[in-house]
């Protein structure tokens, strides 16, 4: 995403260039949830596609109006986005006392846009794949549908069931769900055009729920040897009783184990993001430093950039990988006899 930035930059007018950057302005905003899906900005006039804002107010009234209603500071029934404030960014309306409230917000942000458009191609990649077996069922996949098969069965076989164990099957489906998602939803964050662009992994939120998934499969599911373990661990007893040191601390684990999944993913993808973004404003900041300086750190800014990108690609995948597999241990301890 940043080298294409950096190209484009480099085809600015000067003007444009001489301007004082705010770089946490320009990377917040690249990285924080949206009302609106920016594309680019071409001859000074923002290209986007607005999308719809659904709010009730403290009468219960709703209101659903397009996006493009308040952009530019813009005011439609009470309604406008905050600049400043706790509210900043966010949909708010003004109370008696002119103070900025926040109303119901159901809107179809730019984060729930991704949500549903990566939601579709996992579903639509899934059943056209199952669809090309029941039309071949005697052939060898090649081309996608073979590298496919490859990948679903190196985490079935050796991710998913030497961690899991012998109840694997039950929760394949679910694991293999979760490493796809996370691995589409990362390479989408990588590419500089629509669709992608959105900062899905990198919101917390997302991974706040990809890890209840996971707590929820290694509690709901556990034996009773687990519990024994939580509540009464092979541990000497003065570490039980009288005071219960050690069933506190195991207890107290069950915790963080899904809070280490959703704090791992979300701040591996965002702080990728974030450096890709600092990395290319070089070469806004030393616009005005001179032709050679500037020159310069373009070239450098452009090179980190690709690089940086690459590792992005290694990290997406990687960090699919991570989830899945600690997620299969995960629930691997909780299932063992």
């Amino acid at each position: 995403m940043g080298w294409l930035l950096a190209l484009c930059w480099l085809c600015a007018v000067p003007t444009q260039a001489q301007q004082e950057v705010d770089v946490q302005e320009i990377v917040f905003t690249h990285i924080q949830d949206a009302y609106s899906w920016h594309i680019t900005e071409w001859q000074g006039r923002e290209i986007c596609i607005p999308l719809p804002i659904i709010v009730r107010n403290e009468a219960g009234e709703w209101s659903l109006f397009s996006a493009e209603r308040l952009a530019h500071g813009g005011t439609y029934e009470g309604y406008h986005i905050a600049q400043t404030g706790e509210y900043a960014g966010k949909v708010v309306a003004q109370d008696a006392t002119g103070a900025e409230i926040r109303p119901l917000d159901l809107s179809i942000t730019k984060n729930v846009c991704a949500l549903f458009i990566s939601c579709g191609l996992l579903v639509s990649l899934v059943l056209g794949i199952a669809h090309w077996y029941k039309r071949h069922p005697m052939e060898v996949p090649k081309g996608f549908v073979g590298v496919m098969e490859v990948l679903i069965s190196y985490i079935q076989e050796e991710v998913i069931k030497p961690s899991v164990g012998k109840h694997y099957h039950s929760f394949s489906a679910y694991l293999l769900t979760v490493f796809f998602f996370i691995l589409l939803n990362n390479l989408l964050g990588i590419l500089p055009i629509f669709p992608g662009g959105a900062n899905l992994t990198g919101n917390i939120a997302i991974t706040a729920v990809l890890a209840i998934g996971t707590f929820i499969a290694t509690n709901a599911f556990a034996t009773k040897q687990y519990w024994k373990e939580i509540f009464w661990p092979h541990t000497p007893i003065y570490l039980k009783v009288p005071l219960p040191i050690m069933p506190f601390v195991e207890f107290f684990g069950i915790f963080t184990k899904p809070i280490a999944l959703m704090i791992r993913l979300f701040a591996n993808i965002m702080a990728g993001h974030t450096i890709i973004l600092a990395l290319t404003c070089l070469i806004f900041i030393t616009a005005a430093q001179g032709v050679l300086i500037h020159t310069g750190m373009t070239v450098v800014s452009v090179f980190f950039c690709v690089f940086m990108n690459s590792l992005e690609i290694l990290v997406a995948c990687l960090q699919a990988y991570i989830f899945t597999i600690l997620s299969a241990n995960f629930i691997g301890m909780a299932k063992e006899e």
